[in-house]
């Protein structure tokens, strides 16, 4: 008689514990777990990642913006009503205006509560209208007992007041008919989903497949799966989808491909595959998953997501997404302008010195890693002898260096030479804040900083900025040590696990007072 098989109870906090560990494990010469050495694609690889190279807007983005319309536009249409029929004096029009901007708050509050702005609600309008209808009724039900408790109701239009109830309905039910047009025709196009790879293959990843394919409203995209196992345990075609190579191959194809999420379709008995996976992996941008739906499993509460009805476990985030990317741009674009309008004659003078002092053009340009390991141009003043310049940084600027101008030394000592980087910031390649970009050929004792620190990579999970935390913390300026490139790293992960807006302000503020100590800015 077999044994009944009893469900697996996992512990989640456990194996974070230990993926916790993959960030802060030592470097091994020679050793390249993250991503330091590039696989070459094989024709459909690239072919298919090639097709996902546009960005995609995800469902976070999608419903913040509606909200924000919606406020707007039910504020919009209270407005045109009021200045239409009642056109309020002077003294009225700070109550009317108190209604305007209260009510579109409110309505939006209570819409979010009925789960209106979930996307299957979206997708299927009608069948939420009843709510829609309910949220935005009580909206003016709350506003009524509000005036008529301050006894001020007598103060207001009811024609107005019934207007706008009335018009402002008409207008939530229509556009949400529209929205779940739109929506469905984004899914269609590529520009509304989640784009997702599968990492293992086999069964585990066909019973994944199946499951995200049962989805009624599934938003999820699958690129195609890579496993390290040959054909025997992991057949070249897994539920309609290719094998596109192996985990190598993954980190190389989630670089050139906008993929937002890596999902890992093993056992979880299988532990100590997964952590080896996860040391490759979790350098790469993207959210990583690992598929929970297997029968058997038993999570504690709050231990795991949902991918529709799917169960993930959530092991690492993609860092600064959504509306904090928002955020973050609109902070990078707003002090970089504020930049420009105070520092313009300091850009001035440094062209000029450059220009006058030595032949040459007043930029330089040079090939950095940016994010998720593209190429950029970054921009400087040229500090260097035009023939002596050295792009590719394969050599250090040392203390008294002969290929540095006089006029250049000031400048790299002051750090002036980094101003026109703001430039970059502007064309969305850098951020003010973030990991400093090096140049792709620096090396610490003849050696990439990739071979110095495993973790190398992960530094580019977001923007390169202009300044960092590791430079306002002393690790600024010429790196004649392997510990530099290490301790330097570690202050940039810590950056990117602990972001804020307060951070990235504080750093900004901190910077030039950082700036007065010259002695490692050679």
């Amino acid at each position: 008689m077999s044994q009944v098989e009893k469900p697996v109870a996992f512990d989640a906090d456990a194996l974070r514990r230990k993926v916790t560990e993959i960030r802060t494990m030592p470097s091994r010469e020679g050793e390249q777990i993250d991503g330091g050495k590039t696989a070459d694609l094989n024709p459909l690889a690239q072919q298919i990642a090639l097709q996902f190279r546009d960005d995609t807007y995800s469902p976070a983005m999608i419903i913040g913006l509606l909200r924000l319309l919606e406020g707007v536009m039910l504020f919009a249409i209270g407005y045109a009503i009021n200045m239409f029929y009642v056109q309020p004096d002077r003294d009225m029009l700070f109550f009317y205006f108190s209604l305007l901007i209260g009510g579109p708050m409110l309505a939006v509050l209570l819409l979010q509560l009925a789960d209106t702005y979930q996307v299957p609600a979206l997708r299927s309008p009608w069948r939420t209208t009843p709510r829609l209808l309910l949220a935005w009724g009580l909206t003016f039900a709350a506003m009524t007992l509000i005036l008529f408790f301050l006894k001020s109701s007598e103060d207001y239009s009811r024609v107005w007041f019934a207007a706008w109830l009335v018009i402002g309905g008409l207008y939530l039910v229509a556009e949400r008919q529209f929205i779940a047009y739109s929506i469905r025709r984004w899914v269609r196009d590529g520009t509304m989903e989640r784009r997702a790879v599968i990492v293992g293959g086999g069964d585990p990843a066909k019973d994944l497949i199946r499951a995200l394919e049962r989805q009624p409203e599934n938003d999820i995209r699958i690129c195609g799966i890579f496993d390290d196992r040959d054909e025997r345990r992991s057949p070249s075609v897994i539920a309609g989808y290719p094998k596109l190579g192996n985990i190598s191959e993954l980190v190389e194809f989630a670089r050139l491909a906008r993929i937002d999420m890596l999902i890992i379709a093993l056992p979880l008995s299988a532990e100590a595959r997964i952590l080896a996976l996860l040391k490759k992996l979790w350098v790469l941008p993207v959210d990583i998953r690992i598929a929970a739906h297997a029968r058997g499993l038993r999570f504690r509460p709050r231990s795991y997501s949902q991918v529709g009805s799917v169960p993930m476990l959530d092991v690492f985030d993609k860092p600064i997404a959504d509306w904090d990317n928002v955020a973050k741009r609109i902070f990078d674009v707003a002090f970089s302008v504020i930049a420009l309008l105070l520092l313009w004659p300091v850009f001035i003078g440094a062209a000029l010195a450059v220009k006058l002092s030595s032949p040459g053009p007043v930029l330089f340009k040079q090939k950095r890693h940016g994010f998720n390991n593209e190429i950029i141009e970054v921009y400087k003043f040229r500090s260097m002898y035009t023939h002596l310049s050295d792009p590719s940084a394969r050599a250090a600027v040392t203390k008294g260096d002969p290929r540095v101008t006089p006029v250049g030394r000031f400048l790299r000592k002051s750090s002036i030479d980094e101003l026109p980087q703001i430039f970059n910031v502007l064309k969305g390649e850098l951020s003010l804040v973030g990991p400093r970009p090096h140049a792709i050929q620096a090396q610490s004792h003849n050696r990439k900083y990739v071979d110095v620190v495993e973790s190398y990579f992960a530094r580019h999970r977001v923007k390169p900025g202009v300044t960092g935390w590791a430079q306002i913390n002393g690790w600024r300026g010429e790196i004649d040590h392997d510990d530099k490139i290490r301790y330097r790293t570690e202050f940039d992960l810590y950056y990117i696990e602990n972001w804020s807006l307060w951070m990235d302000l504080k750093i900004l503020f901190v910077t030039p007072l950082r700036l007065l100590n010259t002695e490692n800015a050679y």
